[in-house]
């Protein structure tokens, strides 16, 4: 390991550690991806070294130093990491053992199995002469492939491994006769009965502070590192979860850079050296060549003293003639800087000594065969070639010293170390210099420097009054130091040496910003060509072959230095804003803008139950008349009667208390969908659909395609819409028109829900409404929603109950950026947002039933009831009772206490894989072979054997019979003695982990998305002593209430009559590690939350389901398949060892979802939208409170990634709920649900909603009514030919080219042509599919966007038309040809369904005049109608438009 001591005069200094790189050639190829680990050692037992070697020595201690190698090219690289010296413990008859109980992280990209961690064992011994004698007594080889995942701290303790120890040094693997694979090289003897128990595996959280500690870098857990919150104690572990420093941004202004005696005469003869260091290493005098400077950039970046933080900055200076005209500089100036006309930007710096901004001042050159010395424009760019020097370097710590805004330091140069671990330019002789000029004489950076914190960081650190003009300049004499009031705080450098030296006075290589370096150096050591600036950035190189990794800077500072200030020659521009000091303000609170109040400009959005009142109509008698005809399954009870027909118009009042007294406890709840009608009537559209829908807590039902078959005999003068009924279709498409209609059941059993549960699903279903979505299987467009109340599903006292439904199915679109109209929210149904419409798609017959059973009496897996929420270790839930025998039967013991013998190789795989593996070798001769050339080599055997034994008279069957049975005798003995060295090895963490399971007590409770399951555990303090108890659980989701407050309400909430202490925890460690005081054998309840707000994000491909339902599809409750999650909580005392361990599990239960959102959104962008909640009174589950209360609403999301949040408003106002969604590409759909709360502590979720955001393609076109706009489509094709078709939302006014199936080649771009011919002004969305017709796929869809004008009117008409003639009302108008040629005119209007044209199109000469033929519909209601007659030219471009009101009376 080398160091060295550098420092930066004036505001900086102290020693930098410089770690081995690693060999150049490993970086080859290599990755940009950098992998945490971690690596705890735990204990060495038996000593690596003879008892002989104690004699004559006391307080002898074993320590372990980690160093890692790469075992492929012999190279150690990184630094050594050294443990604490610990004694040696001797126990009578085991092994003597010592504890490190310490853990190593680091971080590396050299995932390879050649990458290794040597460990050695080193023994530190005190003579009597008090001299100590450190002895290395062996290594061993830890590769970094064996790690495990990253586990939790409870896993890790099961993962503990052994690691086997060598005789000799470490040293010894450099010798060149041992060679990769090292252990299996014969000059490597093990150490017997010498190990080191371990664990290893990676560790994800460390990269969250890896920018703060250098790569290869080995680290204890307790070390400070510069960046991160210092630990709180000496053992503490800071880079288990790193904890980042507030950090600062820092801007440098005005910066400029001078060089003396001048900039001209400085390059000079820069020029001149380097072209004669050139000349010499080619062993010429000249070739007609120079040397010219391409480039003059400067490096910025900051350090925390280990490593650089972020990469450096390159920016460009300008020499000072450029800025001739600026006011910022002095004419005596203009000639001698290098001048930046942009601002740098630092955003890692943090308040801290060790923290300091980084300078390096680099040329690049390159040869040039112009005779003046300048680059020939008669070469090529790529034939010159370009190199680049480091010239000068210099650091400041902006926190040190005075805090001035406008900074002059001096530069450095020269062989001295610096930051990079560069070699720089050679510095003039100051011999003979006073000190004055000493300190500018290397040059000097002046800049402008200002910062604002960040994350709130505290402001009296920030700087001061920026009217002091002039800066701190450093010296490296003795009459330019000052020290600090606070210099005292810093402890003295730790010195260290430093190996590498210059053999060049000027020469230098590259900045190393990165491991670009050492890969460009494994692939070649040539100069690149002239290339660009971010180009060069990233091909840094040199002649010389020093350290690649940054020189760490000094970890501790002891002095601070600050020279005398050079008057500034910049002027502040006029007009300019001053820094206010903060130590003028520092008694005063800096004033926090207020905010106004503001209405966004998302218009809410309702939820469905303000159309629940007028959602549900009653089938009209003729269309139940139809419809019983055809033969639909009836709902029958148990007794094979008919069900109870409910009237909804005559069921008003619902009384709970007789659902409650009810025998028939069991509801098996049937859905009989049986008809759908189409709107408009004569539409042909959809030909087949599915629904999508969940009810209660089941899982969600995707059903099957069902046909749409007309009614036979059907008469559309008997309804007003034409029923179609629904056949369930196979896979193959084809239905049974014998078994119309969809059938489904869910069987609602008591045994397999909560407690309290059933009285929850009776109040489901007398105020939830069912939401079912209608979509057309065969383009996969959503048609509409329908909503059906449950209340009447409630039997009260019937055995069985039906209700038939004709539900509207109703789409609702939204014009975006449209206000809210004002209305009162508390009265039912009056809140209306404007742009906001609803349109009926057709009508769904349903039939709804519900047919009471007996509960079974047995379940084969019921949800067993919580009898206490208090746990107690006492309870008989623990683990094991400590493996005495017991004295009971086999049928009274428990799963918990109790063990069947195993095989060992069943319950190990290592062990297995040995044996295995051994077998295989010995047995490979006797297995039996499938090829022909082993059974004729088996058959030459057999017959050379029956020829022998014949010659020698002796049986020889006997004697091979002999031999093979002492064989097999002898690899028994071989496999016993390795499961007897299994068996010892495991023993002591068998022991550990059975009395870990003596201790801990298991839980079992169920949970439900949102709803906080609240319990207490009931600790004791088995100790005499008092002990302080740190409770440990890393799960984010099981915490402990630490607010009395919330812990009163949980009680209260639960009934839990425990008692209650106030600030009974101390929580300096944090929430997650909560502590608090026991006395001897004292007894304390300590109460847990489980929440999850995670959920199953999952979604089905978009679709109908595949495959064939049956008829009568019964789903039971217990199909859910929930899924167990354990979680460890453990209780440790001072020295981390644990007095109780409580293990929760977690089973996930289902959930019930209030309402459905769907929204189709442009792809890769934020969909914000505001939900208005419903009425407060309507809302089911909601706990009364008094009216006095305060009204508290708070909303949780399921996916964090999204924001939702709710604003406080004043009582009676309407709540809305605001979210901020990201939308993936087209066509991905997102799913995620969203909790409303209603109680301060965000208990017991009042609603859950269930989002699906569709990410769409977006076009916008910009079109007029009743003109034709064409557009083409970029239809990308996938990996597989596909045959294809294009749906629209609206056939009618978007139309595409091709319009039936076509075939989309693999890998291909089609143009899919679109025609819009929009019927209605305004703005608007149209849907465009196009799906797999083979397989119902989706594959793209666009979200067609109209902005639609109204066409300039011409001429304008009144008529009025009675309401009740059947035969309407024909009129004519005229028009006439403006044009002097023939033109051919057509006809399109608006209202098709209320004017007809006699003829579509007509022809007409120049100035003919042609009456135009109408017939108007006639009226059903009163009202007035506004129709469009457009005459349009053969471009389909509108020539004329006539407005025709139209008034029904």
């Amino acid at each position: 390991m080398a160091a060295a001591q550098w420092r930066a005069p004036g505001v900086w200094s102290g020693v930098a550690n410089s770690d081995i790189p690693p060999h150049f050639q490993r970086y080859a190829g290599l990755v940009d991806e950098s992998e945490g680990f971690q690596l705890s050692l735990r204990t060495l037992e038996g000593l690596p070294f003879k008892a002989s070697l104690l004699e004559g020595v006391a307080n002898v201690q074993c320590q372990l130093r980690l160093t890692l190698f790469d075992t492929t090219y012999s190279h150690f690289f990184g630094r050594t990491w050294k443990s604490s010296p610990q004694p040696i413990m001797h126990t009578h008859g085991q092994p003597a053992k010592v504890l490190f109980n310490q853990s190593v992280y680091f971080h590396t990209p050299l995932n390879c199995a050649h990458i290794v961690i040597i460990v050695e064992v080193v023994a530190i011994a005190k003579k009597r002469e008090d001299n100590e004698r450190v002895l290395s007594c062996g290594f061993g080889i830890l590769h970094l492939c064996g790690r495990q995942k990253s586990t939790p701290d409870t896993a890790k303790g099961q993962n503990i491994k052994r690691l086997s120890l060598y005789h000799g040094t470490p040293r010894a693997l450099l010798h060149p006769k041992l060679q990769d694979p090292i252990e299996k090289n014969t000059f490597m003897t093990l150490i017997e009965g010498s190990t080191i128990f371990y664990s290893f595996s990676s560790h994800p959280p460390l990269m969250e502070a890896s920018h703060l500690i250098p790569e290869n870098m080995l680290i204890a857990g307790s070390e400070t590192v510069p960046g991160l919150v210092a630990p709180s104690k000496p053992t503490s572990n800071i880079l288990k979860k790193p904890n980042l420093m507030k950090t600062v941004t820092c801007y440098l202004d005005k910066l400029s850079l001078q060089l003396y005696p001048t900039l001209e005469k400085f390059e000079e003869e820069l020029v001149e050296l380097i072209n004669a260091d050139r000349l010499l290493k080619n062993d010429q005098v000249s070739d007609g060549n120079t040397v010219v400077i391409q480039e003059r950039r400067l490096h910025v970046c900051v350090h925390n003293s280990w490593c650089y933080v972020q990469k450096p900055q390159v920016v460009v200076l300008i020499p000072g003639t450029v800025q001739g005209k600026s006011r910022n500089l002095s004419k005596s100036s203009q000639k001698t800087s290098l001048v930046l006309r942009s601002r740098i930007q630092l955003t890692e710096m943090v308040k801290l000594p060790m923290f300091a901004i980084v300078f390096h001042l680099e040329y690049v050159f390159s040869s040039s065969t112009g005779a003046d010395g300048k680059l020939s424009s008669s070469t090529s760019s790529l034939e010159n070639t370009a190199y680049m020097q480091i010239l000068r370097w210099a650091v400041w710590n902006p926190f040190l010293g005075s805090h001035a805004s406008d900074v002059t330091i001096s530069l450095h140069g020269g062989p001295s170390p610096n930051p990079s671990n560069l070699l720089v330019y050679k510095t003039p002789s100051t011999d003979m210099s006073s000190e004055e000029v000493k300190q500018v004489e290397s040059g000097t950076i002046s800049f402008h420097f200002s910062c604002r914190s960040d994350k709130h960081a505290d402001s009296n650190a920030e700087l001061s009054d920026s009217t002091k003009s002039g800066g701190a300049l450093g010296s490296q004499n003795s009459s330019f130091r000052r020290k600090t009031p606070d210099a005292s705080k810093y402890p003295p450098e730790q010195m260290l040496s430093h190996s590498q030296h210059s053999s060049s006075q000027y020469l230098t290589t590259g900045l190393p910003t990165s491991r670009t370096l050492l890969r460009q150096v494994s692939g070649h050591r040539t100069s690149s060509k002239m290339t660009s600036i971010h180009q060069l950035s990233r091909s840094q190189q040199s002649s010389y072959r020093y350290s690649a990794t940054s020189l760490p800077l000094n970890r501790t500072l002891r002095r601070q230095f600050s020279g005398h200030r050079i008057p500034s020659k910049m002027q502040e521009p006029r007009g300019s804003i001053d820094h206010i000091p903060f130590d003028a303000v520092e008694s005063h609170a800096i004033e926090q803008l207020q905010e106004l109040p503001f209405t966004p400009m998302q218009a809410p959005i309702l939820t469905l139950m303000t159309e629940s009142e007028r959602a549900t109509t009653v089938t009209s008698r003729a269309a139940l008349a139809q419809l019983h005809a055809v033969g639909f399954p009836e709902i029958l009870d148990d007794n094979n009667e008919l069900a109870t027909v409910i009237d909804p118009d005559e069921l008003s009042n619902f009384n709970l208390q007789k659902e409650k007294a009810d025998r028939l406890q069991s509801n098996e709840i049937i859905l009989q969908f049986l008809a759908f009608s189409r709107e408009p009537e004569d539409s042909s559209q959809p030909g087949s659909i599915y629904f999508t829908f969940q009810f209660y807590r089941f899982s969600p039902v995707t059903t099957q395609q069902l046909q749409l078959v007309k009614l036979r005999n059907s008469q559309k003068k008997t309804l007003k819409f034409t029923p179609f009924i629904l056949i369930p279709l196979n896979k193959n498409g084809t239905g049974n028109l014998d078994s119309p209609g969809l059938e489904l059941k869910f069987m609602v059993e008591p045994s397999y829900m909560k407690e309290g549960e059933q009285r929850r699903f009776m109040q489901y279903l007398a105020t939830q409404t069912l939401q079912i979505d209608v979509w057309d299987a065969e383009s996969l467009l959503l048609i509409g929603t329908a909503t059906v109340e449950l209340k009447y599903l409630l039997r009260q006292g019937h055995t069985a109950v039906q209700v038939s439904h004709e539900l509207p199915v109703i789409t609702t679109e939204y014009t975006p950026d449209v206000p809210m109209a004002l209305a009162n929210i508390t009265k039912h149904g009056t809140v209306k947002p404007y742009g906001m419409t609803t349109i009926t798609k057709g009508k769904l017959h349903m039939r709804l039933g519900n047919v009471g059973h007996h509960p079974k009496r047995t379940a084969k897996n019921p949800i067993p009831v919580p009898e206490s929420r208090i746990i107690s270790s006492q309870d008989g839930t623990s683990g094991f009772s400590g493996g005495s025998l017991s004295t009971r039967s086999p049928k009274k013991l428990s799963a918990l206490n109790m063990y069947r013998a195993q095989r060992m190789v069943d319950l190990d795989s290592e062990l297995a894989s040995v044996l295995f593996s051994r077998a295989r070798i010995d047995n490979f001769g006797q297995q039996d072979l499938d090829s022909d050339a082993d059974i004729l080599r088996k058959r030459k055997l057999r017959r050379m054997m029956a020829v022998r034994q014949l010659e020698s008279g002796v049986d020889l069957k006997s004697k091979t019979h002999v031999l093979t049975k002492h064989e097999e005798r002898k690899h028994h003995e071989r496999d016993l003695q390795i499961i007897n060295a299994y068996r010892e090895r495991i023993k002591s963490e068998s022991i550990s982990r059975m009395l870990s399971q003596a201790i801990t007590t298991q839980y079992t409770l169920y949970a439900t998305l949102g709803n906080a399951e609240f319990f207490e555990f009931s600790l004791k303090n088995p100790y005499s002593v008092q002990h302080t108890i740190t409770i440990e659980c890393e799960h984010p989701e099981l915490s402990v209430i630490v607010n009395s407050r919330e812990w009163k309400y949980f009680k209260n909430l639960t009934k839990t009559l425990t008692p209650l202490e106030e600030d009974m925890f101390h929580v300096e460690g944090g929430v997650q590690s909560p502590q608090l005081y026991l006395r001897p054998k004292e007894t304390v309840y300590i109460p847990f939350k489980f929440q999850t707000f995670s959920a199953d994000h999952s979604i089905a491909p978009q679709g109908p389901a595949d495959g064939k339902l049956a008829k009568k599809n019964i789903i039971h409750q217990q199909e859910t398949n929930p899924t167990t999650k354990k979680i460890e909580v453990s209780f440790k005392i001072e020295n981390q060892k644990p007095i109780a361990i409580l293990q929760v599990n977690v089973e996930a239960q289902p959930y019930v979802i209030d309402q459905t959102f769907r929204f189709y959104h442009p792809e890769m962008t934020f969909l914000k939208k505001s939900i208005r909640l419903p009425p407060l009174h309507t809302l089911s589950g909601l706990t009364v409170q008094s009216p006095n209360a305060e009204l508290q609403i708070n909303v949780r999301c399921s996916d964090f990634n999204i924001i939702c949040e709710t604003k406080k408003v004043a009582h009676n106002e309407p709540q809305d709920v605001f979210l901020k969604v990201a939308c993936g590409p087209s066509p991905e759909v997102k799913k995620f649900f969203v909790i409303v709360y209603m109680d301060p502590w965000v208990a017991v979720p009042v609603q859950i909603w269930q989002f699906y955001i569709h990410s769409m393609q977006k076009i916008d076109v910009s079109c007029v009514v009743g003109e034709l706009t064409q557009l083409s489509l970029v239809l990308r094709g996938t990996q597989a030919v596909r045959k294809v078709a294009a749906y629209t939302s609206s056939p009618e006014e978007l139309q595409t080219t091709p319009s039936d199936v076509f075939l989309l080649p693999p890998h291909t771009v089609k143009d899919l042509h679109i025609s819009i011919r929009p019927q209605k002004e305004g703005d608007r969305c149209l849907y465009l599919n196009v799906v797999d017709v083979d397989f119902r796929q989706l594959v793209a869809s666009w979200l067609v966007c109209l902005s639609c004008k109204q066409p300039t009117i011409c001429k304008a008409f009144e008529i009025s038309i009675p309401i009740g003639e059947g035969r309407g009302s024909n009129k004519r108008i005229s028009y006439t040809n403006p044009y002097p040629n023939k033109r051919m005119f057509f006809l399109w209007t608006n209202r098709p369904d209320l004017l007809q044209y006699k003829e579509d199109s007509f022809e007409l000469d120049g100035g003919e005049t042609y009456h135009i033929g109408l017939r108007f519909a006639p009226g059903q209601n009163p009202g007035v109608e506004e129709i469009l007659i457009l005459i349009n030219d053969q471009a389909e471009k509108n020539e004329a438009t006539y407005c025709v009101k139209i008034t029904y009376q």
